[in-house]
């Protein structure tokens, strides 16, 4: 079986057999009382399902589970192994996500559950993501009790993070529905790698999305995530008709995505596909996971970035990882400071309700 895989992979199948995770491999016992039968798929011939979450839109077996690992063909039915389970839950500046235009200077209780449909060489919590989620301690929580956890706390938002929530898009969604109606917001974090449908159910509870454009290019998405840029090309124009604030952060890794040529290109579309008030942020990669025999980012290369987009008429572009005041500052059109960052932290705000002392209103969500 692995060598199949691995010949199908080589071939460059994407989705269906090439890209399941045999549960039979791991022998796992699960109570399937404590399970959450998932949305967003149908029923096969012979008890198969097909996930339809995700432009892999895996075709599984009884037993076997997609990529992402938390989503499971039990007696023909899908099931989410995830939901509730939370691995990962902190207290974040709103500015870590990073979000720059997004209630600022606030806190954001962020939660994650294991797994992710995504396989990237740089992931940077592959301890979460590349993981089944019995492998990893969790706790459950449910919906309610995410909700009454945020409101003892005081912070004004939660962040779906971490791993990628779109792969646990059930649970999201409940959580969501019910902050909403306690005027808490919601932001998601997330790749982008999913499916047109569920995509518009969710932007229906959320108040902003931060999206990694890890690259543009169809070869690296490829390469280097398993995945396909042009369904996350596609979403970003969902995300915008929807009218849910939009954020995108591009890492850039040496000899990778940084050519000028590509942050050219990526610039351009984003301009005439998103506008010019959606913000940038470029971001300082660091060797992690299975790169790690890559340089960092030299702190030039975000900065030319940077400068492209300003040329190419794009408002609001930022540096990320590297600390510098000058590029991680918002400025109204006037060039008067309107925001002033040092990582993730506020220095000053001299917005009013993201208003600029000339009158001038700063696009993004302030309350």
């Amino acid at each position: 079986m692995k060598k199949l895989l691995a010949i199908l992979f080589l071939l460059g199948v994407v989705g269906l057999a090439g890209y399941l995770i045999f549960q039979e491999e791991k022998k796992i016992e699960l109570d399937k009382s404590s399970l959450h039968q998932a949305n967003y798929y149908q029923e096969l011939d012979n008890n198969m399902v097909q996930c339809l979450l995700c432009p892999r839109k895996c075709i599984l077996s009884e037993g076997q589970r997609g990529l992402c690992r938390v989503r499971q063909n039990i007696d023909g039915k899908l099931y989410s192994l995830s939901y509730g389970n939370i691995a990962s839950a902190h207290i974040d500046p709103i500015e870590k996500k990073p979000f720059f235009h997004v209630l600022p200077g606030s806190q954001t209780y962020s939660i994650a559950t294991a797994g992710c449909n995504l396989q990237c060489n740089f992931c940077q919590n592959w301890q979460l993501s590349q993981v089944f989620p019995e492998d990893i301690s969790s706790e459950y929580m449910s919906p309610e009790e995410i909700v009454e956890t945020v409101l003892a706390s005081g912070v004004e938002s939660i962040a779906y993070t971490y791993s990628e929530p779109t792969i646990f898009i059930e649970y999201v969604i409940e959580i969501a529905k019910l902050a909403r109606e306690k005027g808490i917001k919601n932001v998601v974090i997330s790749s982008g790698y999913i499916n047109e449908e569920p995509l518009r159910d969710l932007c229906k509870y959320l108040d902003a999305i931060k999206i990694d454009l890890k690259a543009f290019s169809e070869e690296f998405y490829q390469e280097m995530t398993g995945g396909q840029l042009a369904p996350i090309l596609r979403n970003l124009k969902i995300i915008k008709e929807e009218g849910v604030w939009l954020e995108i952060v591009n890492l850039l890794i040496p000899g990778q995505n940084d050519s000028e040529e590509e942050i050219r290109n990526m610039v351009q579309w984003i301009k005439d596909n998103l506008g010019d008030e959606v913000p940038i942020h470029f971001s300082q990669f660091h060797p992690q996971y299975k790169l790690q025999n890559l340089p960092i980012t030299p702190e030039q290369t975000l900065k030319k970035a940077r400068e492209i987009a300003i040329e190419a008429g794009l408002k609001y572009v930022y540096t990320g990882n590297i600390g510098d005041l000058e590029t991680e500052n918002t400025y109204c059109s006037d060039g008067s400071l309107a925001i002033q960052r040092q990582g993730h932290f506020i220095l000053g705000n001299n917005l009013n309700n993201g208003q600029c002392s000339n009158g001038e209103q700063i696009p993004g969500v302030w309350k």
